[in-house]
């Protein structure tokens, strides 16, 4: 897994046409990289980056923390939908997600705008990205944790996404969920996730 710049991140959101967020304290930009080097094999491992970058006192703070960007082998094999696993499709999506609990357990981001996703059905070891097999709507895409015990972390995704976004380790979800709690304060309940590829980044 690579560990990106906040410049080059930066420099690829603008290279998209995306909105980066530049303005005062806690004005996050919550980015995901999933890793192109896979070439859309099932690998269930932690092998993308969950990105944030965001100003404190005028100052740029970035974080990069392992996630998976893409459902587990469990729910590629034992699909919940009948068009098949969702796995997000690359793009911005303004104002997607606010705080709220994930699984009625604890505090995460859930989705609560549209977004589009591969439907991937034939349970093989390959995830079909195919252009033709998209499903936009509210899927619960949610920006959560995997392990819940404090100082470790997960290695294989196992049932810990369906097509969610999960960091890996649990001190880094931690990290991550106070500072969107600061950015809600200021900025209120929602947040805009965008989905980026490794081979894009600048």
């Amino acid at each position: 897994m690579n560990c990106y710049t906040r410049e080059a991140i930066e420099a690829t959101m603008k290279a998209k046409g995306y909105k980066y967020f530049t303005g005062g304290d806690y004005d996050v930009n919550i980015i995901g990289v999933r890793n192109s080097d896979t070439k859309g094999k099932v690998t269930n491992a932690f092998d993308d980056c969950m990105t944030l970058s965001y100003k404190v006192d005028g100052d740029w703070k970035f974080h990069c923390f392992k996630c998976t960007t893409d459902p587990g082998t469990h729910w590629v094999e034992n699909v919940m939908n009948d068009k098949g696993v969702a796995i997000l499709k690359p793009g911005q999506y303004r104002g997607s997600h606010k705080l709220r609990l994930h699984a009625g357990k604890y505090l995460a981001l859930g989705q609560k705008k549209p977004l589009t996703v591969y439907r991937d059905n034939d349970r093989d070891d390959n995830y079909d990205l195919n252009e033709s097999k998209t499903d936009t709507g509210l899927f619960g895409i949610n920006i959560h944790r995997a392990t819940s015990r404090a100082g470790k972390g997960s290695t294989q995704i196992d049932k810990w996404s369906a097509g969610c976004q999960v960091i890996a380790h649990n001190d880094d979800w931690h990290e991550f969920l106070d500072i969107c709690q600061i950015a809600r304060e200021i900025w209120g309940n929602s947040f805009t996730y965008t989905l980026l590829e490794s081979k894009d980044i600048c």
